[in-house]
């Protein structure tokens, strides 16, 4: 393998690393080259300041690119000096290495070594979150480490629970706690009795695109929690997430309009047949109705009549995750320190 560093975003890969994802151990919306140039760009929403250095690490094999490690050098929040996946911590859910399985076992000891010469910055460890429990290159990356007498260490993060979708919302609900079944059917039928107009509504105009997404962090913005979050720059990093979502044509944006009013939004990416759901917002206006239930109800019933495999809640182990019949899984943290 050929390797090389890139202290700047390099644009001119952009069709080799998304092809590359495309057969990547881990093919996920958050390494996709375009949502990580705007992740770097505004730093995670300003997540991270000024002394971050991008370190993007490629390998080539006979001039066709065969590995990426997507990272930047910065003091992490340990206070160590840390290589780290761009895209970390708090808006990219899911983060790995972009290789080929075939190829991760030479990509992982070839980075290894590459990462220990001295063209990059005095690093201290290596410390990447949000990997899945499923991913391979925790394994793989332990065990090259440890030939190199180095330390590892694997840690759980948050749990990531998603549903399986069987392409018929009566065959989920018949799937899912009787008594969460009945929840969910008296929910939706209460509001759609209530006589408040209510309507089930995607974004896919170009003209109101704007606006629809203001009107979506007004929402995200009734949770304290979520308004704090939402600084000006993480606002801004949310606004050219969702546009390039929509540009590329993998969002998809819903919300739930009682009287004529927004009642309550997600923000999700369509992507490989899957709902990745990405942030929610509701009007405590209206919470008699429990428009955020309702919304789920008609978002998992649209997934399945649409033939999606998976609905992804991705990071959080919320309770109403579970009543809707959600599997558990995790992200995990590895880190290696020499």
């Amino acid at each position: 393998m050929e390797w090389d560093l890139y202290r700047y975003y390099p644009d001119t890969l952009e069709k080799e690393w998304n092809e590359l994802l495309e057969e990547s151990i881990c093919h996920v919306p958050f390494l996709r080259h375009e949502y990580l140039k705007i992740w770097w760009q505004t730093l995670g929403g300003g997540e991270w300041g000024e002394k971050a250095q991008l370190n993007i690490v490629t390998a080539r094999r006979d001039g066709r690119l065969v590995g990426v490690a997507p990272l930047f050098f910065i003091p992490d929040h340990d206070g160590q000096a840390a290589l780290m996946l761009l895209g970390s911590i708090e808006i990219s859910d899911y983060l790995d290495l972009i290789v080929r399985q075939d190829d991760l076992l030479e990509f992982s000891e070839g980075l290894l070594t590459f990462l220990a010469g001295s063209e990059l910055p005095a690093w201290q460890s290596l410390d990447w979150y949000n990997l899945l429990d499923s991913s391979p290159t925790l394994k793989t990356l332990q065990e090259s480490a440890i030939k190199k007498g180095w330390q590892t260490q694997v840690r759980h993060l948050q749990h990531s629970p998603f549903i399986p979708l069987p392409g018929n919302f009566d065959t989920y609900l018949a799937g899912i706690d009787k008594k969460q079944r009945h929840e969910i059917r008296r929910k939706m039928r209460r509001a759609e009795e209530a006589g408040r107009g209510l309507r089930y509504v995607t974004v896919q105009e170009k003209e109101t695109f704007d606006q629809d997404v203001e009107t979506f962090l007004q929402l995200m913005a009734f949770d304290p929690q979520k308004e704090t979050f939402l600084t000006p720059p993480m606002r801004e990093q949310f606004r050219r997430t969702v546009r390039c979502a929509f540009d590329a044509g993998c969002l998809h944006m819903a919300f739930l309009e009682i009287d004529g009013e927004k009642a309550a939004g997600h923000m999700s990416f369509d992507y490989l047949k899957r709902i990745w759901a990405y942030n929610s917002g509701v009007n405590p206006k209206f919470n008699e109705l429990s428009p955020g239930w309702v919304l789920l109800g008609y978002e998992l019933q649209w997934a399945n009549q649409n033939a999606y495999s998976e609905y992804d809640f991705m990071r959080g182990d919320e309770e109403y995750k579970y009543r809707f019949g959600a599997v558990d899984r995790s992200v995990m943290r590895l880190t290696i320190t020499r």
